[in-house]
């Protein structure tokens, strides 16, 4: 397998499958691949394929058409030598970068056991508004992250490729992980545990524990500064980088 393939890959379909069920416009063709609308975050109105200053400033132009931030990201198969300028050029910031980590499952090591905590699968809406008001509270925009997200799941349903898991420690929700099965892989997003709860080893274990039933070779995911040691600890290595270009919705 292609690891660094994957993990583009499995980001990609993640994001494409978002914004559409956000309501977003999709591309999809031989020079660019996005979705553009469907969210209120730079980072889910997003570029996950192109290059060169027509396809840029055609994804500025869609993004103003709907007055919407919007982020391009850049992984080693978008890559080129002057991309990232390109995009400063036409008004994008670079807002950083995540690295690229996978594990083999078969590698996926146990961390320390966490007394007290159960990971339950989200199976129906009220379920998912549980899940929805412990991301809100400490993963990337707080409650508006929140709101969005969980709007975009309820259509997407509870079934496979979308598995939803809600960590509680002794019968408190204390932590949220989505696990997305595509392009041959377990992507993990949304790992988050509330701030009253963390140094303890949790977000290690509910990713341990979802990764534990996702019967795939691998495991991919984007990572924070945060949380990449917590991966490595797991096993987690990375492939490759994928930076991040913001452009601001318009005054």
């Amino acid at each position: 397998m292609d690891v660094v393939q994957a993990i583009e890959e499995n980001a990609a379909e993640l994001l494409m499958a978002m914004g559409a069920a956000g309501g977003g416009s999709q591309r999809d063709d031989t020079t660019a691949r996005w979705t553009i609308g469907g969210s209120p975050l730079d980072y889910h109105n997003a570029v996950v394929a192109g290059s060169g200053e027509q396809v840029i400033a055609e994804s500025v132009a869609e993004l103003r058409r709907y007055d919407v931030p919007g982020c391009w990201h850049v992984g080693p198969s978008m890559r080129t030598a002057d991309l990232g300028e390109r995009l400063l050029a036409a008004g994008f910031t670079h807002g950083g970068s995540e690295p690229g980590m996978a594990v083999a499952l078969s590698e996926l090591v146990r961390p320390s056991g966490v007394p007290g905590l159960e990971l339950v699968r989200v199976v129906d809406d009220a379920g998912l508004a549980v899940w929805a008001d412990t991301l809100g509270r400490g993963f990337g925009e707080g409650e508006k992250e929140a709101r969005w997200v969980a709007s975009v799941y309820r259509k997407l349903g509870y079934a496979d490729p979308w598995r939803h898991y809600l960590a509680t420690l002794d019968g408190s929700p204390v932590g949220t992980i989505t696990i997305y099965l595509a392009a041959g892989v377990a992507g993990v997003y949304f790992v988050m545990t509330v701030p009253e709860a963390r140094r303890r080893g949790i977000g290690a274990a509910l990713t341990h524990e979802a990764l534990a039933h996702a019967n795939t070779e691998y495991a991919v995911l984007g990572s924070s500064p945060a949380g990449r040691s917590v991966y490595e600890s797991l096993g987690f290595r990375t492939h490759c980088t994928v930076d991040l270009y913001e452009l601001a919705a318009s005054d």
